[in-house]
């Protein structure tokens, strides 16, 4: 009985942020002016502290700003695709044995994991230390970055976790 609750749980949170991340993709593409005006003025960064010493960093081409939004928005729907099929996969093995239900959480695992990276690396590294975009009061994506990164890693740590055997 245990297994079987343990099991809706994981797939309820699993759905939960399949939900959410798909909705961030679908902005992005949906509303891509303010988006990528986000992007673009992070790698401008005009909106850091005057004079700093690291605007060498900063970078100016259009292009590249392109670049680094769609590449944003093709990262996400990976993510969300591997959601979807990982969700539906754990939804298919519900009822099977502990070790099959496990197993059947690999793309589910995976698209948690490229969201942590999105997280950490994207915003937080990338965007928040090299753009310094903890210091710009408008272009700041750090508020939402780090709860989201808690909040798959603790989806990450629940759903990874193996079903106990003896329960079922």
């Amino acid at each position: 009985m245990m297994a079987s609750l343990e099991r809706v749980c994981k797939i309820v949170l699993m759905l939960l942020f399949t939900i959410y991340i798909s909705i961030v993709t679908l902005n992005n593409v949906l509303d891509y002016s303010s988006n990528f005006n986000f992007v673009k003025h992070v790698l401008l960064m005009d909106t850091t502290f005057k004079n700093n010493e690291l605007m060498w960093r900063s970078i100016s081409s259009p292009n590249i700003h392109t670049l680094f939004y769609i590449g944003l928005i093709f990262f996400e729907a990976m993510i969300s695709i591997l959601a979807w099929i990982g969700s539906f996969c754990m939804i298919k093995n519900y009822k099977l044995s502990a070790k099959k239900f496990h197993n059947s959480k690999k793309l589910a695992v995976i698209s948690l994991i490229l969201s942590l990276v999105m997280w950490s690396l994207f915003f937080m590294t990338i965007g928040g230390e090299w753009f310094l975009m903890w210091q710009s009061p408008t272009w700041n994506g750090l508020a939402v970055a780090r709860p989201m990164f808690l909040i798959v890693g603790i989806t990450l740590l629940f759903i990874i976790k193996k079903d106990d055997e003896k329960n079922e």
